[in-house]
């Protein structure tokens, strides 16, 4: 299977936004020094149009506020767009809970929105973000059709939970509702996304590993860890609980209430018991509880198993029988953004699509939305250890060019259809949300 295939033939033909040459005609050349001559903000007002792109030259004095989560509001990017592009990115991380309360509640203190898909179905309702033009951008055929459609090849399934392309488009360029099927307008534009399972350290488990109910094994008793956010703890919960076979969820992504508190009760009898170590938030902690050796089988985010292997301790990121809990996150716009600064984003995210930043992101062990592109910046040895599954033939280098595996290596799980066809549900909103958290809340205080 190869990436170089596009994925939607119906964004083939360019636009007049997005050709070589405007509609009229005129050459790039001619389109800078009309640009230079009738300034900035009549191009930014769209009293002009039909331009190829923004160029630097026009926006390299604008300023965008970027926030969302630790996981890809990263310098390094902001540093790689200020030099390819003169944007100035203002970044701004928190965690999962406050992105999703700030997004609603400040909108005007942001510009872009970096978030996950679980998070949009609980943002864009609110009419604080913009639906975002495909036709505006290049490399939209570029995406996986994962976002597109939900599926890898036209024979997978669609996996449970709020999968992207559920809550991907809107029915109109004014419209907050989410449409069925791919539409001219997006609600985010996909830029990363991962297969997760549980973290074990393969020198203190004991024995294999192969099925999410072994985090609940007596053995690992005071040894376990599980993430406590919400929305995505209670899917590792679900995951759990029907390996244990204790429940067989209609929808793992969208329980009832009676599978709620079936879930939960489970969780607190295993607590009481002194199953759990800790419950954690952030990277750092998941990092430290299983280097420590205080926990030695964990959920865990693929860079986090990367930084304790850094460290030249054993870990590993164990593929279950079961499969695994994905996740997918995506640029959005504020409503309020107009002008060049509406510009300068969309800039922005088609640059984001092109190909540097997916690699970057490749090397922490997420996936690229357009992976074809990512593929240009990646060395063969890179693309064949983090896509495809092959032996490192080389040493496998960090993004700060630290070594992270060694030649012979393979990645855990395998390959890029492997791990996302292994996929068994995406993070999730459900319809109990509030009565979910409220039940979860219970479970960490009791």
């Amino acid at each position: 299977m190869s990436f170089d295939e596009k994925n939607d033939p119906q964004t083939d033909t360019e636009t007049p936004a997005t050709s070589g040459k405007s509609s009229g005609g005129l050459s790039r050349r001619s389109l800078i020094k009309a640009a230079g001559a009738l300034g900035g903000a009549a191009i930014g007002s769209g009293a002009i149009t039909g331009f190829p792109m923004i160029w630097a030259q026009n926006i390299k004095n604008i300023k965008l506020r970027q926030f969302g989560t630790g996981v890809s509001n990263l310098n390094d990017i902001a540093q790689k767009a200020k030099e390819d592009l003169g944007i100035t990115l203002e970044l701004t991380a928190l965690d999962s809970d406050a992105v999703a309360q700030r997004a609603v509640t400040q909108p005007r203190s942001y510009d872009i929105a970096d978030i996950e898909y679980w998070i949009c179905k609980k943002v864009f309702p609110a009419g604080v973000m913009q639906p975002m033009d495909t036709k505006r951008l290049k490399n939209f055929d570029k995406i996986s059709p994962l976002f597109i459609n939900g599926k890898l090849d036209e024979g997978a399934e669609i996996a449970q939970g709020t999968a992207p392309h559920t809550v991907g488009f809107t029915e109109g360029k004014d419209s907050t509702r989410f449409a069925t099927e791919p539409t001219q307008w997006m609600t985010l534009v996909p830029t990363i996304y991962n297969a997760d399972t549980l973290g074990i350290r393969p020198d203190l488990v004991g024995r294999p590993i192969t099925h999410w109910r072994d985090i609940m094994d007596p053995a690992f008793k005071g040894k376990t860890s599980i993430l406590n956010i919400p929305s995505i703890g209670i899917m590792d919960a679900a995951m759990i609980c029907e390996s244990m076979g204790e429940i067989r969820y209609g929808d793992k992504g969208n329980m009832t209430r009676d599978e709620l508190d079936k879930t939960i009760e489970i969780l607190k009898a295993a607590k009481a018991q002194g199953q759990f170590r800790a419950f954690w938030k952030s990277f750092d902690e998941s990092v430290n509880l299983m280097s420590s050796g205080e926990v030695v089988i964990q959920s865990m985010w693929s860079p986090a198993v990367a930084a304790v292997r850094a460290k030249g301790i054993a870990c590993k990121y164990q593929p279950l029988e079961e499969g695994y809990r994905a996740w997918g996150g995506g640029i959005g716009l504020a409503k309020h953004l107009s002008g060049l600064e509406l510009d300068a984003a969309y800039e922005y995210i088609d640059w984001y699509l092109s190909g540097w930043v997916g690699a970057y992101l490749n090397r922490q062990g997420y996936y690229s939305a357009a992976p074809s592109t990512s593929k240009q910046f990646l060395s063969a040895d890179e693309w064949g250890y983090w896509i495809e599954g092959k032996p490192a033939q080389g040493n496998i280098l960090s993004t700060d060019g630290k070594i992270m595996e060694k030649a012979g290596a393979v990645r855990d799980g395998g390959s890029y259809w492997d791990r996302m066809g292994a996929v068994a549900c995406w993070n999730s909103v459900m319809d109990e949300n509030k009565y979910m958290v409220r039940k979860w809340n219970e479970f960490i205080a009791s």
